[in-house]
């Protein structure tokens, strides 16, 4: 058994790890498109829009004079061009805030609800996702996800992997780093949360980007618990 008894809380990467993104955006957009009578390669905006969300999350991180912005203004941001890029026309400013607001109505992995229902027993659990407050909220409540509270990088006005929100949320928890365990599909959110001294838990989701996954198969290092799916880490917990 790995040394986890003085673990109290468990926080969540949120995208890829606890809701299935990639799928539940191309199913929301495609059908909404097919409504309207709009044709769209959604697939492709869906993965160009996702691959722009760690280097619009970076430039908010290099320039810091510039001010926080939230992920849904990234996620705007990226999706003004996109649209642009693939030559939609005929959007309203209502079609551009109903397609951004497609990242507030994710769906869950098939384990994730059942799984933390389990953990919730046991752990403080929340979210520690680079999703802003109402985002995060909005997603728990049309997923049903049993979030004690909602962390967020918002909170904190920084971006992971930045030791601020890591630290953040051990603070805000009222715990030490040691007695928080970071759970997550990434390997890169595992290595930074362990260098700022959490647990960590590393589980699987090798489609979370479909055919384009090329990452994330299997643990890249010293985890303290590595499990297949959220059922199974809450047996390695005794939930």
């Amino acid at each position: 058994m790995p040394n986890t008894q003085d673990v109290k809380a468990l926080v969540f990467d949120v995208f890829g790890t606890v809701v299935d993104w990639r799928t539940s955006l191309i199913t929301d957009l495609s059908w909404w498109g097919g409504q309207r009578g709009l044709k769209a390669d959604w697939t492709a905006i869906v993965d160009a829009w996702r691959a722009a969300y760690m280097p619009a999350m970076d430039d908010v991180r290099k320039h810091p004079e510039r001010g926080y912005v939230i992920l849904d203004d990234l996620h705007r941001r990226t999706l003004d061009r996109l649209i642009d890029q693939f030559e939609i026309t005929g959007l309203s400013e209502t079609d551009r805030d109903h397609i951004n607001r497609g990242w507030h109505r994710l769906n869950p992995w098939p384990d994730s609800v059942p799984g933390l229902t389990r953990l919730k027993s046991k752990f403080v659990i929340a979210p520690l996702s680079n999703g802003n407050v109402a985002l995060l909220t909005n997603m728990a409540k049309n997923a049903g996800l049993p979030w004690d509270l909602v962390l967020s990088a918002e909170l904190f006005q920084h971006y992971k992997p930045d030791a601020e929100t890591y630290l953040g949320a051990a603070r805000l928890l009222g715990l030490k780093p040691e007695q928080v365990m970071m759970v997550a599909a990434h390997n890169g959110d595992l290595k930074a949360a362990q260098a700022n001294g959490l647990k960590t838990a590393f589980v699987p989701r090798v489609t979370e980007y479909g055919p384009l996954q090329d990452r994330d198969f299997g643990p890249e290092g010293a985890w303290d618990i590595v499990a297949r799916d959220f059922n199974n880490l809450a047996e390695h917990l005794g939930c």
